[in-house]
Protein backbone atom coordinates (compact mmCIF):
# COMPACT_ATOMS: atom_id res chain seq x y z
CA UNK A 1 0.00 0.00 0.00
CA UNK A 2 1.59 3.40 -1.17
CA UNK A 3 1.68 5.96 1.90
CA UNK A 4 0.02 9.72 1.60
CA UNK A 5 3.25 11.02 0.99
CA UNK A 6 4.07 8.66 -2.60
CA UNK A 7 0.43 9.28 -3.42
CA UNK A 8 1.39 13.08 -3.41
CA UNK A 9 4.23 13.53 -5.72
CA UNK A 10 2.29 10.53 -8.38
CA UNK A 11 -0.24 13.01 -8.92
CA UNK A 12 1.64 16.39 -7.78
CA UNK A 13 5.54 15.44 -9.69
CA UNK A 14 6.19 19.09 -10.33
CA UNK A 15 5.70 20.16 -6.42
CA UNK A 16 8.77 17.42 -5.88
CA UNK A 17 11.12 20.27 -4.77
CA UNK A 18 8.39 22.09 -2.46
CA UNK A 19 7.51 18.40 -0.80
CA UNK A 20 11.19 17.84 -0.42
CA UNK A 21 11.30 20.83 2.03
CA UNK A 22 8.01 20.08 4.04
CA UNK A 23 7.17 16.40 4.06
CA UNK A 24 9.65 13.71 5.58
CA UNK A 25 10.21 12.03 2.11
CA UNK A 26 13.44 9.39 2.06
CA UNK A 27 15.22 9.73 -1.17
CA UNK A 28 14.63 5.93 -2.21
CA UNK A 29 10.68 7.47 -1.90
CA UNK A 30 11.44 9.88 -4.19
CA UNK A 31 13.40 8.06 -6.86
CA UNK A 32 10.78 5.06 -6.68
CA UNK A 33 7.80 7.29 -6.66
CA UNK A 34 7.54 8.41 -10.23
CA UNK A 35 8.77 4.16 -11.04
CA UNK A 36 5.43 3.41 -9.42
CA UNK A 37 3.64 5.65 -11.71
CA UNK A 38 4.97 4.07 -14.87
CA UNK A 39 4.23 0.33 -13.21
CA UNK A 40 0.44 1.80 -12.84
CA UNK A 41 0.36 3.06 -16.59
CA UNK A 42 1.78 -0.22 -17.39
CA UNK A 43 -0.39 -2.12 -15.93
CA UNK A 44 -3.31 -0.19 -17.10
CA UNK A 45 -2.43 -0.67 -20.47
CA UNK A 46 -1.68 -4.23 -20.29
CA UNK A 47 -5.21 -4.66 -19.20
CA UNK A 48 -6.69 -3.81 -23.00
CA UNK A 49 -7.26 -6.63 -25.62
CA UNK A 50 -6.78 -5.78 -29.17
CA UNK A 51 -10.15 -4.75 -30.01
CA UNK A 52 -10.36 -2.32 -27.67
CA UNK A 53 -7.02 -0.98 -28.35
CA UNK A 54 -7.82 -0.59 -31.93
CA UNK A 55 -10.72 1.47 -31.79
CA UNK A 56 -9.19 3.30 -28.88
CA UNK A 57 -6.61 4.33 -31.89
CA UNK A 58 -9.49 4.89 -34.39
CA UNK A 59 -11.11 7.25 -32.42
CA UNK A 60 -7.31 8.91 -32.07
CA UNK A 61 -7.28 8.93 -35.24
CA UNK A 62 -10.26 10.18 -36.14
CA UNK A 63 -11.18 12.60 -33.95
CA UNK A 64 -14.56 13.18 -32.06
CA UNK A 65 -17.58 12.64 -33.80
CA UNK A 66 -19.41 15.10 -35.33
CA UNK A 67 -23.62 14.52 -35.86
CA UNK A 68 -25.26 14.31 -39.19
CA UNK A 69 -27.49 17.50 -37.73
CA UNK A 70 -26.18 20.17 -35.93
CA UNK A 71 -28.42 21.23 -32.87
CA UNK A 72 -31.32 24.22 -34.00
CA UNK A 73 -32.15 27.07 -31.65
CA UNK A 74 -35.52 27.47 -30.62
CA UNK A 75 -35.65 30.44 -28.92
CA UNK A 76 -37.50 33.09 -31.04
CA UNK A 77 -35.67 35.94 -29.39
CA UNK A 78 -31.98 36.12 -27.89
CA UNK A 79 -32.07 35.99 -23.91
CA UNK A 80 -29.64 37.59 -23.03
CA UNK A 81 -29.75 41.22 -21.53
CA UNK A 82 -27.62 44.08 -22.01
CA UNK A 83 -26.25 45.10 -18.49
CA UNK A 84 -27.69 48.74 -17.54
CA UNK A 85 -24.35 49.74 -16.44
CA UNK A 86 -22.62 49.06 -19.86
CA UNK A 87 -25.49 50.55 -21.99
CA UNK A 88 -25.46 53.87 -19.98
CA UNK A 89 -21.47 53.68 -20.73
CA UNK A 90 -22.45 52.59 -24.69
CA UNK A 91 -20.00 50.09 -24.30
CA UNK A 92 -19.82 46.81 -26.19
CA UNK A 93 -18.28 43.31 -26.24
CA UNK A 94 -17.80 39.78 -27.28
CA UNK A 95 -18.13 36.37 -24.93
CA UNK A 96 -17.91 33.24 -26.22
CA UNK A 97 -19.12 30.39 -24.44
CA UNK A 98 -18.65 26.68 -24.27
CA UNK A 99 -22.49 25.44 -23.94
CA UNK A 100 -22.70 21.29 -23.11
CA UNK A 101 -26.45 20.17 -25.13
CA UNK A 102 -27.66 17.54 -23.93
CA UNK A 103 -29.97 14.85 -25.54
CA UNK A 104 -33.02 16.54 -25.21
CA UNK A 105 -31.72 20.06 -26.24
CA UNK A 106 -31.05 21.18 -22.66
CA UNK A 107 -28.26 23.19 -22.11
CA UNK A 108 -26.82 22.03 -18.82
CA UNK A 109 -25.58 25.14 -16.78
CA UNK A 110 -22.86 23.35 -14.86
CA UNK A 111 -21.04 22.69 -17.98
CA UNK A 112 -21.52 26.09 -19.44
CA UNK A 113 -17.97 28.01 -19.52
CA UNK A 114 -16.69 31.21 -20.43
CA UNK A 115 -14.20 30.36 -23.52
CA UNK A 116 -13.19 33.92 -24.78
CA UNK A 117 -14.20 36.94 -22.26
CA UNK A 118 -15.29 40.38 -23.30
CA UNK A 119 -13.18 42.10 -20.73
CA UNK A 120 -16.42 43.06 -18.93
CA UNK A 121 -17.36 40.77 -15.96
CA UNK A 122 -21.08 42.41 -16.23
CA UNK A 123 -21.20 41.18 -20.03
CA UNK A 124 -19.85 37.72 -18.78
CA UNK A 125 -22.07 37.16 -16.44
CA UNK A 126 -25.37 38.60 -18.82
CA UNK A 127 -24.05 36.15 -21.36
CA UNK A 128 -23.62 32.88 -18.52
CA UNK A 129 -27.30 34.02 -17.24
CA UNK A 130 -28.93 34.28 -20.72
CA UNK A 131 -27.57 30.60 -21.87
CA UNK A 132 -29.25 28.93 -19.32
CA UNK A 133 -32.64 30.12 -21.05
CA UNK A 134 -31.74 28.69 -24.29
CA UNK A 135 -33.33 25.83 -26.02
CA UNK A 136 -32.34 23.09 -29.15
CA UNK A 137 -33.30 20.63 -30.96
CA UNK A 138 -30.97 18.21 -30.33
CA UNK A 139 -28.07 17.43 -32.61
CA UNK A 140 -28.57 13.79 -33.97
CA UNK A 141 -26.10 11.20 -35.69
CA UNK A 142 -28.66 8.67 -37.45
CA UNK A 143 -31.35 10.06 -36.81
CA UNK A 144 -30.58 9.49 -32.75
CA UNK A 145 -30.66 12.46 -30.20
CA UNK A 146 -26.80 13.02 -29.66
CA UNK A 147 -24.94 15.29 -26.62
CA UNK A 148 -23.14 17.62 -28.34
CA UNK A 149 -20.56 20.85 -26.87
CA UNK A 150 -20.70 23.63 -29.30
CA UNK A 151 -19.10 26.94 -29.16
CA UNK A 152 -21.71 30.04 -29.25
CA UNK A 153 -20.72 33.70 -29.47
CA UNK A 154 -22.40 37.01 -27.70
CA UNK A 155 -22.02 39.90 -29.57
CA UNK A 156 -23.54 43.15 -27.05
CA UNK A 157 -23.55 45.95 -29.53
CA UNK A 158 -25.04 49.51 -29.03
CA UNK A 159 -27.80 50.90 -31.21
CA UNK A 160 -25.62 53.18 -33.40
CA UNK A 161 -22.36 52.97 -31.85
CA UNK A 162 -18.86 52.39 -33.62
CA UNK A 163 -18.27 48.58 -34.82
CA UNK A 164 -15.77 46.33 -33.22
CA UNK A 165 -12.87 44.63 -34.86
CA UNK A 166 -14.36 41.83 -36.79
CA UNK A 167 -18.02 42.67 -36.94
CA UNK A 168 -17.88 43.01 -40.89
CA UNK A 169 -19.12 39.13 -39.84
CA UNK A 170 -21.84 40.11 -38.49
CA UNK A 171 -25.32 40.40 -40.90
CA UNK A 172 -26.71 43.59 -40.46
Amino acid sequence: MQSAREIWLLHFPSMRRVALSWLPISRLEVCVAPLLLIAAVMSTVACVDKDQSQKLMKSFETGPQHPDEAPKMLNKELPFHYPQALFAKKLQGNVTLRLYIDRDGHVRPDSTQIVESSGYAAFDSAAIRGSQELQFVPAKTKGEPQPVTILFPVYFRFPGAPPLPGDTILKK
